[in-house]
């Protein structure tokens, strides 16, 4: 499986050059023992560690830390003797890591409780199994509109002058708009418009029909007041955009509370803050943008978010029939890169194998 990463230019003192063999084993096992035991990693610790692929003191080690640290890779906590990784340190590491394969089982689970859903449920669904699964905040971006189908219309009076109008589309997405009319609205003529109006537009592309609404409905009773009201409504019937609260499928938040980065006050207000920053989290979804089949990885500041910095965030595209969303997880940056990686793509993968 390939990776896409999201580079930031960091501040941190950088040498020219890349690690050594040396340094980038010392600094791959600070990293994953950190992931781990989510302290910090001494370098006697790393140094007994590694004695069976190569007998280093802990002087040595010591040594390479520091010059690790020097190099921005990693950093001194408090007075801790051990080090922890940057965010530098977790980018080289992912950078350099093999995927862990999910267990004929985990994929097997996966794919059934997705298929168990129904269709209209199924993108919420997705978003808490991807919590559940991978113990981190599981979000699913609603699909983007532009390639969406018209599947069909109807149109429902309300009263004499208010009209319902229903708009489903390709990917099991409904929107209702109601629109408001300067005239009576004639009930016993409203479904054989209907019927008219679904067949010029249904089947073809969103983006298409608002563009083009007049070419593809000019003909049905052009001097009608109900079909001018909807060629004039086209913008809003027809919008791309979702509404604010409309985009996201977010679940898990109480897996992210289980993880000692977030047992203090502040970090568990940091959490609700985020939950609550819909727009921010559609903002860096929109910004990732992997292509299909690759996982895109941000961690801590390459997000450019105060809000993010404690996080890292894996995206990749899924395709629901005509139209395509991103999916991924927000969890901490001491998380397990390569089987998050195998989760994310494995999700979007059987979602865009629902029949």
């Amino acid at each position: 499986m390939s990776l896409s990463a999201h580079h930031s230019q960091d501040s941190l003192p950088e040498r020219s050059g890349q690690l050594s063999e040396r340094e980038a084993m010392i600094l791959r096992a600070i990293v994953h023992n950190f992931i781990l035991m989510a302290s910090p990693v001494g370098s006697r610790f790393i140094s007994k560690q590694l004695e069976y692929d190569q007998k280093l003191s802990a002087a040595t080690v010591r040594n390479v830390m520091a010059d690790l640290e020097e190099m921005g890779y990693i950093c001194h906590p408090h007075t801790s003797a051990g080090r922890m990784p940057t965010d530098k340190g977790y980018r080289h590491y992912v950078d350099s890591i093999n995927t862990e394969s999910l267990s004929e089982e985990e994929r097997r689970s996966i794919q059934n409780n997705l298929r168990a859903e129904p269709r209209e449920t199924i993108l919420r669904a997705a978003s808490r199994i991807l919590g559940s699964v991978s113990h981190c905040l599981g979000i699913v971006e609603i699909p983007q509109l532009s390639d969406a189908l018209v599947e069909k219309i109807e149109l429902i009076p309300l009263s004499s002058i208010r009209l319902l109008v229903v708009v489903s589309l390709s990917s099991d997405i409904v929107r209702t708009i109601s629109l408001e009319a300067d005239f009576e609205v004639d009930r016993s003529e409203v479904e054989t418009i209907t019927r008219q109006l679904n067949e010029r537009i249904s089947g073809r592309p969103l983006h298409i029909v608002r563009r083009h609404i007049k070419e593809f409905v000019g003909d049905v009773r052009p001097d009608h007041m109900l079909v001018r009201l909807f060629i004039d409504s086209a913008e809003k019937l027809f919008t791309e955009h979702l509404q604010h609260g409309d985009k996201l499928h977010i679940a898990g938040t109480q897996n992210l509370f289980r993880h000692p980065e977030f047992e203090k006050a502040e970090r568990f207000r940091s959490i609700i803050e985020l939950i609550e920053s819909e727009e921010i989290i559609v903002h860096l979804l929109d910004n990732s943008d992997p292509p299909e089949g690759r996982v895109n990885i941000h961690i801590g500041r390459e997000m450019a978010s105060s809000l993010m910095e404690e996080y890292s965030l894996l995206t990749t595209r899924y395709r629901f029939t005509s139209a395509v969303g991103t999916i991924g997880i927000i969890g901490p940056k001491r998380m397990n890169y390569s089987k998050m990686i195998s989760i994310v793509n494995h999700v979007a993968y059987v979602l865009s194998h629902i029949e």
